[in-house]
């Protein structure tokens, strides 16, 4: 483990890698703070860019813009009352009461400041939970990573949507369209009617720039928005940036110890999210707090624990990422994704055959959070004015990158055609209101619990007994049913 940090500081002093880190915070920021877009999209875009990088250099820019994602939408949140992200939408109803009494530079301060510290924490926690969680995992067969798969699935299926229906239907949907190819097990080619381009299946970053980035272009067309934000919109900054002594003393508990560790055990749980963490990072403040009654009226607890919250997911949603092989968040699907491209399946080998490159990624995120910090509060204001880019702009951009990023891998226009049907798909999705993670999830995560079904079945038979006599195997099959029985508690207790 020391080698390998040592070689991740060594790769972190290289100029190109720094540059990019710098790049991926700032378009982080940019595309975190025009409402509508966030993480998912902006990482699908670049995915295709960081193919003809270096893995270290192409993972660590990826890294860099989630970091700033995550935080480019409070600006918009808090100036203009639109959170960029949906994880935003809590910082909002404390962030936008303070602009409008003038307090707009102090609250863009202290959320700077939050997702810095929520940034670090979950950072230092990733850094030290996956290793050993890593090592762990090397107790994994293929029953248990059978059953990760699937546990995987389920939580996606089942946490993206009001409807369980229309998240199970999705999730099959894709692990249907995950059998198209060649069949690792039994050898030979399924659904692929002859079409050479489908013998190694569907191409993953073709499938995520339809679902996800050419999709979202179509919907701003299709609303006919002439921008996303109205230009009449007031932005109230009339203070300083940076908050006083006095206000870090009011703040100082949730910013920097409660919020990052909600956040971060929020990320850790597949299936939860950055929303999820600003929320209970938001009422967890509010319960614990003096004075409640200020809460949605312009307080800077208010405002300090959504933030701090929902940056702490980033590292946290990176620890089963890493070391299990399991997206927390739509986010980290993707970003599943650029690991795969550079032939890097998570797991054990990460931090062994790939150790450098794994430490890098994860020393990277300090320095990300470092750059986040200070373009936040030296930029805030500036980022915010990218809100009012005309929808007649921004569309096209987007459909030019998505387009070139499809044809760029394979430099076949099939991967385009995919993409297009991916984006009816995805468009039809909306329309219905389909969650779109789930088949996304299982394009990704259905091969891999085939091939591992293959394996436990050419060693146990069809002998099933087996995975509640493994302690492993019989925990996660227990996880499964949760995962499964939670919706139907969750709407239960609504009702």
């Amino acid at each position: 483990m020391g080698e390998y940090i040592l070689n991740a500081i060594v790769n972190l002093l290289d100029i190109e890698v720094i540059l990019f880190i710098i790049v991926g915070v700032i378009l982080g920021i940019i595309v975190g703070a025009i409402p509508g877009l966030g993480a998912v999209i902006g990482i699908t875009l670049l995915i295709p860019i960081t193919f003809y990088m270096d893995p270290t250099v192409g993972l660590c820019m990826l890294g860099a813009f989630y970091c700033g994602a995550v935080y480019g939408g409070s600006i918009t949140a808090i100036l203009i009352n639109i959170p960029g992200t949906s994880s935003n939408i809590a910082t909002c109803w404390d962030g936008y009461p303070m602009a409008k009494k003038g307090l707009g530079g102090k609250a863009l301060g202290i959320s700077t400041i939050g997702s810095f510290y929520g940034g670090i924490f979950s950072s230092f926690a990733l850094l030290f939970i996956a290793p050993t969680l890593a090592v762990f995992a090397l107790r994994f067969g293929p029953s248990e990573r059978f059953l990760l798969a699937i546990l995987g699935l389920t939580v996606i299926v089942t946490l993206t949507s009001d409807s369980l229906l229309k998240g199970l239907m999705s999730g099959f949907f894709g692990l249907f369209l995950s059998t198209i190819g060649f069949d690792k097990v039994g050898g030979s080619f399924r659904y692929t009617f002859g079409i050479i381009s489908l013998y190694d299946g569907i191409p993953l970053v073709p499938a995520i720039m339809g679902l996800y980035a050419l999709t979202q272009a179509i919907i701003l067309i299709d609303e006919g928005r002439q921008h996303i934000v109205n230009k009449n919109e007031k932005i109230y900054v009339k203070d300083s940036i940076l908050p006083t002594i006095e206000d870090f003393k009011k703040i100082w508990f949730t910013l920097l110890i409660r919020s990052p560790i909600i956040g971060t055990i929020i990320g850790i749980i597949p299936g939860a999210g950055t929303e999820i963490a600003a929320f209970i990072g938001y009422s967890e403040a509010k319960r614990s707090s003096k004075h409640p009654e200020d809460f949605g009226k312009g307080s800077m607890e208010g405002l300090a624990s959504a933030e701090s919250a929902n940056n702490a997911v980033v590292g946290g949603s990176l620890i089963p990422l890493l070391t299990l092989g399991i997206p927390g968040n739509a986010v980290t699907a993707v970003f599943l994704g650029g690991l795969m491209i550079h032939g890097l399946i998570p797991g054990p080998e990460l931090f062994t055959k790939h150790g450098s490159i794994t430490y890098t990624l994860m020393l990277s995120l300090f320095l990300a959070n470092i750059f986040m910090l200070v373009f936040g509060l030296v930029g805030a204001k500036t980022f915010a004015k990218v809100a009012y880019i005309p929808s007649s702009i921004l569309s096209p951009v987007i459909i030019v990158f998505a387009t070139l990023g499809s044809y760029s891998l394979r430099n076949n226009m099939f991967d385009v055609f995919i993409m297009c049907t991916f984006s009816l798909l995805g468009i039809t999705m909306y329309k219905l209101n389909f969650p779109r993670a789930p088949i996304l999830l299982a394009l990704i995560l259905g091969p891999i619990a085939e091939v591992e079904l293959g394996r436990m079945i050419s060693i146990y038979g069809n002998n099933l007994f087996h995975l509640f006599l493994r302690p492993i195997s019989f925990i996660l099959i227990i996880l499964i049913i949760i995962s499964l029985i939670y919706p139907f508690l969750k709407t239960r207790k609504n009702k």
